[in-house]
């Protein structure tokens, strides 16, 4: 048992740790140990305090780049580029692979241009579990590294990847969606070394910019990108169909062993039709189910609502469908003409607000002639009008009129045909027509594939989120960068998908966003002692974690990344 004891010598007293213990029943002194005095003792324990606080400390990023990192060793992505562009360079500070895969860990987590990368990954701890040091992902080696991948080991890459995906996640390949858009850039309007990057129609509403195309196949399990296909931005959607439905073909035959196409499905939208991609779709033997617009189909559309019949009550609430065999794009086909009260109450609630909007412009114009002291010409204001009713529903049911022949004199009035607006409602509202040529399929099971085609859509909206899985900032203006880079941005997209599919299963329901803000707030703290001689002590520490964070833990094994104390 210790204790402290005190001594008086000269006066004063100094202090001792005794430890006393039992012998033949008698308390014996077994060690005595010299403290000092009381001011000694302050001292000591003030020295002990500093010891143990650290100087400062250090917050980095975790959760979220350990999560990615780890699923690209999932993928063994690194190894799979490497075999396809060849062995590392003797004076490379890492290989193409591993190049490439930090890209997109990347532009999952904190999109960056190369020059800035560097700086970023000193503020993670993917130093620490990499072992990459900063100092070799300086933007020159990133390229020098980089430029050595060509189109075709792009292709070749992305197949192996896809195989890799479908074997180890077991992922669902039986029906996928389809989809194109295209992304602008900031490329200057005289480079002449971008063929890519081309003005066209801007789905950003960025026509002032050049454009890049990029095409997707994903999976109805999850929405992850199985082929991608980069194109010019001035190209039509619907030209670069059969480019990527050929593709889709060839992996999916490498992946059967009969290589045949019947029980793949693949699903997409009015925009891709046209009777060349019809006659090239139904040459591949592929199923499809895709829509076309009602009102190209009027016989359907003005079929009396009894000839519609319920479509499973279970899974579809108020859902009713026609059926019949049209002649689309030259051939028979199974047409299927839907309608739904909550698409139809949706449609309903936006064309008022477009009508709103629209009367809303018209007083605004009104109320400038009425003044008199416009100077445009009558064509000039008519043709104004007719852009503001330019909205295809709009014209249908909204009547105005232009009166007076001088500019002073011009007047306008308008009115809505409540009778047009309700003809209108009862034969397009909630409708959809849907193609398709799985005939052995019950409507519900149509029905039910046709939504996959947003999974397509939803990849296209993260890529163009500026925070995460961004398509932006893109710093390049040559095709091949340009290609890799748009690469890197679909595997991104895989990973991300991937991560959150693996949530999901997990019963951790959120977005790419929520689930990587939720991994970016499982930081690691760095405490620094101060030195006492050579280099500074520290230790390694994850912050507090809330239950899921706890849980996303456990689901990427990042205690495998985690710092060891």
């Amino acid at each position: 048992m210790a204790s402290l004891y005190p001594k008086k010598v000269g006066g004063k007293t100094y202090w001792y740790l005794r430890e006393m213990a039992w012998v033949d029943g008698k308390p014996q002194l077994k060690a005595e140990r010299y403290l000092g005095s009381a001011a000694d003792i302050a001292a000591a324990m003030a020295d002990a305090e500093r010891a143990v606080t650290p100087q400062r400390t250090r917050h980095l990023a975790f959760g979220d780049v350990a999560a990615a990192w780890g699923m690209t060793h999932r993928l063994d992505l690194a190894h799979i580029i490497d075999e396809v562009v060849g062995p590392r360079r003797a004076d490379a500070g890492a290989s193409v692979g591993t190049y490439l895969a930090l890209a997109a860990l990347n532009r999952l987590v904190d999109p960056c241009s190369k020059w800035a990368f560097a700086d970023w990954w000193t503020t993670t701890t993917g130093e620490r579990f990499t072992k990459i040091r900063a100092s070799v992902l300086d933007h020159r080696r990133f390229w020098d590294a980089l430029h050595t991948v060509t189109e075709t080991h792009l292709v070749e890459i992305e197949r192996r990847v896809t195989q890799v995906m479908i074997e180890r996640f077991g992922l669902d390949v039986s029906a996928v969606a389809l989809d194109m858009t295209n992304f602008a850039t900031y490329i200057d309007t005289g480079n002449d070394k971008a063929d890519l990057a081309q003005r066209g129609k801007a789905k950003q509403k960025r026509c002032d910019l050049r454009l890049v195309g990029l095409g997707l196949v994903v999976t109805r399990d999850g929405g992850i990108p199985l082929v991608s296909h980069t194109y010019s931005g001035n190209r039509p959607d619907v030209t670069q169909f059969a480019t990527v439905l050929d593709e889709l073909c060839h992996r999916y035959r490498a992946l059967t062993d009969d290589g045949a196409l019947g029980e793949v499905t693949v699903v997409f939208d009015a925009g891709q039709n046209s009777t060349a991609n019809f006659e090239h779709l139904r040459s591949t033997g592929i199923g499809y189910v895709t829509s076309l617009p009602p009102s190209d189909h009027p016989d359907l559309t003005a079929a009396p609502k009894r000839r519609r019949r319920r479509v499973d009550p279970e899974r579809f609430t108020g859902l009713t469908a026609l059926q019949v065999r049209k002649d689309i794009y030259g051939q028979p086909t199974r047409v299927i003409l839907t309608h739904s009260p909550t698409l139809h109450a949706g449609q309903s609630r936006g064309f008022d607000q477009t009508l709103a909007k629209t009367e809303a412009k018209l007083a605004e114009l009104a109320a400038r002639l009425q003044r008199g002291r416009t100077r445009r010409t009558r064509d000039t204001v008519a043709a104004e009008v007719t852009s503001l009713c330019k909205d295809t529903w709009v014209r249908q049911v909204l009547n105005w009129e232009l009166t007076g022949d001088t500019p002073s004199k011009l007047r306008l009035s308008w009115n809505i045909d409540e009778k047009a607006r309700a003809a209108l409602e009862e034969e397009l509202f909630g409708k959809r027509v849907l193609v398709t040529n799985r005939d052995s399929w019950s409507i519900a099971d149509v029905v039910a594939a046709y939504p996959s085609q947003s999974d397509a859509e939803f990849g296209f909206r993260q890529l163009k989120d500026p925070q995460a899985v961004s398509f932006s900032p893109m710093h390049h203006w040559t095709d091949q960068t340009i290609r890799v880079h748009v690469y890197t941005c679909v595997l991104a997209l895989q990973i991300a998908h991937l991560m959150r599919r693996e949530a999901t299963r997990a019963g951790l329901d959120l977005s790419v966003r929520e689930l990587l803000t939720q991994l970016a707030g499982i930081q690691e703290t760095v405490l620094i002692y101060p030195s006492t001689g050579g280099r500074p002590k520290t230790r390694h520490q994850l912050t507090e974690t809330s239950p899921q964070q706890q849980k996303l833990i456990e689901i990427f094994d990042l205690q495998r990344w985690a710092p060891q104390t």
